[in-house]
């Protein structure tokens, strides 16, 4: 009997190490910032969507959200720490745990977003430490300083990457002359591989999985490189000078996730910086240029692909911007559209969801290249500071933070 009670555990176990899925994760699974939830509403009324409940209590952060088990996720900053806090469904507080020393220079507030599988949550602190924690009490199960362990540095910024999950291993991204990105046992923190280095800073962006003729790779940005590196071993395949496409004044500070589809990869940045459209080759071994575009430099608001279109909003100055569509395969211009402000960018089948980040404003539009047409629109009226948290939809519920306020509205049709 103790026999057949340690197999059942071992096989419980080896379950949950190859079976798990992510069940929340950086702008959706996938990352593509594109959900795909049924009967949502198509038009809000006046006074916008219901809201559900406001919580005003949450700490300070830029970070967004992530949902699961009946709980909704976020991190802020409290004193000098970045601090997972657990919220209810009706906006109540659970728990709050410290996990890691928060960002301390410009702009020190929390801006990585957890990422869950199999009640297990996992997180980047702003100077580079990172935890694993129960979704369910918040009790940290393991964590390391991972960028003073690997010897990485960091931007003006800190680190604002959320973790990436691939079977059995845990990426982050700690840059610096002893390597570039790693891979963490999810299980235990314990490193599986680290890669080369590049010999440059870590960005701000997120990594994202690409797979490629049976070759899984995990891509990301440095400050001035991106590259892509086996999820096996971390052998760097390839790696792309993005940094020489910025402005003169030599401005690299990527962000955004870049987006993949069928060989191609689409890389976009702010302050005058060039996007640019890569071919990945069908060995997955090498990437070249496909087109170069000069009018959407998304700053730090996302950008997602509907069929063959680009949409997101470019940089004009820190408070200004266009809300852009481009080809997916030529790069042309098929609409420049003023709306308040530049801001984050998410979108539900064929319906777009922007988040104005200066007013605060937050609207539906059709994501078609025939251009840029508001539907409804409402403002947020809870929190404080820039607007740059991105949203989320979940269940037929649109969640908007805004510094110490989380909100929740009901735009499921009934």
């Amino acid at each position: 009997m103790k026999l057949q009670v340690i197999l059942i555990g071992f096989i419980m176990l080896w379950s949950q190490y190859t079976d798990a899925q992510v069940v929340s994760d950086w702008r959706g699974i996938g990352r593509t910032g594109v959900y795909n939830e049924s009967d949502l509403l198509e038009q809000w009324p006046e006074s916008g969507p219901e809201l559900l409940w406001v919580c005003q209590e949450i700490p300070d952060g830029y970070s967004s959200i992530a949902v699961a088990y009946n709980t909704v996720y976020t991190i802020g900053m409290v004193d000098t720490l970045d601090v997972v806090v657990a919220l209810d469904m009706n906006g109540i507080i659970k728990w709050q745990t410290p996990f890691g020393l928060a960002w301390d220079q410009s702009f020190p507030l929390s801006r990585s977003t957890p990422t869950i599988e199999d009640n297990r949550l996992y997180v980047s602190s702003g100077l580079g430490d990172i935890a694993c924690l129960s979704a369910s009490t918040g009790e940290i199960i393991w964590q390391i300083e991972a960028s003073k362990k690997f010897e990485g540095n960091y931007g003006r910024w800190g680190i604002a990457e959320s973790l990436l999950i691939v079977d059995e291993k845990l990426f982050y991204t700690p840059g610096g002359d002893k390597t570039t990105i790693i891979a963490l046992d999810k299980m235990t923190g314990e490193a599986i591989w680290t890669s080369e280095s590049l010999k440059d800073k870590p960005s701000y962006a997120s990594p994202l999985l690409i797979e490629r003729d049976g070759k899984q790779m995990v891509t990301n940005f440095t400050a001035n490189k991106f590259f892509g590196a086996l999820v096996d071993d971390g052998t760097i395949l390839w790696d792309f000078d993005f940094g020489s496409y910025s402005n003169e004044k030599g401005y690299n500070n990527q962000i955004n996730t870049p987006l993949y589809h069928e060989g191609s990869i689409y890389l976009t940045s702010g302050y005058d910086h060039k996007s640019v459209m890569l071919n990945l080759a069908e060995d997955g071994l090498s990437v070249d240029i496909h087109w170069v575009d000069s009018v959407l430099d998304v700053h730090i608001g996302g950008v997602i692909r509907i069929g063959d279109y680009i949409y997101g909003a470019n940089w004009e100055n820190n408070r200004m911007g266009h809300w852009i569509c481009l080809d997916w395969k030529t790069g042309k211009v098929m609409y420049d559209t003023k709306w308040y402000s530049k801001g984050a960018i998410i979108a539900n089948n064929d319906m777009l969801y922007c988040y104005d980040e200066t007013s605060g404003h937050v609207c539906i539009t059709k994501a078609t290249p025939d251009g840029f047409n508001v539907i409804s629109e409402f403002e947020i009226i809870y929190g404080n500071g820039p607007h740059w948290a991105h949203p989320v939809i979940k269940d037929g519920v649109l969640y908007i933070r805004h510094g110490t306020a989380l909100m929740a509205y009901d735009i499921e049709q009934k």
